[in-house]
């Protein structure tokens, strides 16, 4: 028999046979083709709790413990800022229809019906905006005292979209608000400060609207005659 039909028989027969006799063959010891080294796997548990026992030695826990604290009360009283914001240059007002769509139906404490799956519901025929929304950025001063002066706090929230309002609460004596993650900024399309929302009918009015530029003093500090 030639080899050529030799080694035809054999894979016809390791086809029959299955992949157990492949397997053998795959698995045949070729020897050691360089030096080996044995395979070393870390106890993860103990060394994260020698890490940790180190810490306390060293008092590390407590610092991070501390700096932990400072940094939650930092973030409290300075919230990140509202990314994208800037002055106003031009005056902007458009309406906002804050209707919604019901996806469910809903229904009060007792079961009653209040409005049904797909209902146009209107919040302001429910609930009116007796105060403006004054949205300002607390790091500017022109906009915070414009702002303190303009609107009472009867008449308005203000807003924060940069700034401390906690640093700010004390010397102007009244409480001040931030737009978190610029959540109604972004919901009523404000992109620049001051801006100011306030009730319209069945609407928001929103307006953007830039301030008078500061007097520049002359040179020297003498008076303007």
């Amino acid at each position: 028999m030639s080899r050529i039909a030799v080694l035809s028989a054999t894979a016809s027969a390791a086809l029959l046979i299955g992949w157990p006799l492949i397997s053998a063959v795959r698995a045949a010891d070729y020897g050691q083709m360089g030096q080996t080294f044995p395979i070393i796997e870390a106890d993860l548990l103990t060394t994260i709790e020698t890490k940790l026992r180190t810490l306390e030695a060293n008092g590390g826990i407590e610092r991070l413990q501390r700096e932990m604290q400072e940094q939650a009360v930092a973030s409290v009283r300075r919230p990140k800022r509202v990314d994208g914001m800037t002055p106003a240059i031009t005056k902007r007002e458009w309406l906002f229809d804050p209707s919604i769509v019901t996806e469910d139906d809903i229904v009060d404490a007792k079961g009653n019906l209040i409005a049904a799956r797909g209902t146009r519901v209107n919040p302001l025929d429910m609930v009116q905006l007796h105060q403006a929304l004054v949205f300002i950025d607390g790091d500017n001063a022109a906009e915070l005292a414009w702002a303190v002066k303009t609107w009472s706090d009867a008449r308005a929230k203000i807003i924060f979209v940069s700034g401390s309002p906690f640093d700010a609460m004390k010397p102007w004596q009244r409480r001040f608000y931030f737009d978190q993650g610029g959540t109604l900024t972004g919901k009523f399309g404000i992109r620049h400060t001051p801006a100011v929302v306030s009730a319209a009918g069945a609407n928001l009015k929103i307006s953007e609207f830039p301030l008078p530029p500061a007097p520049v003093a002359p040179a020297g500090g003498g008076k303007i005659s």
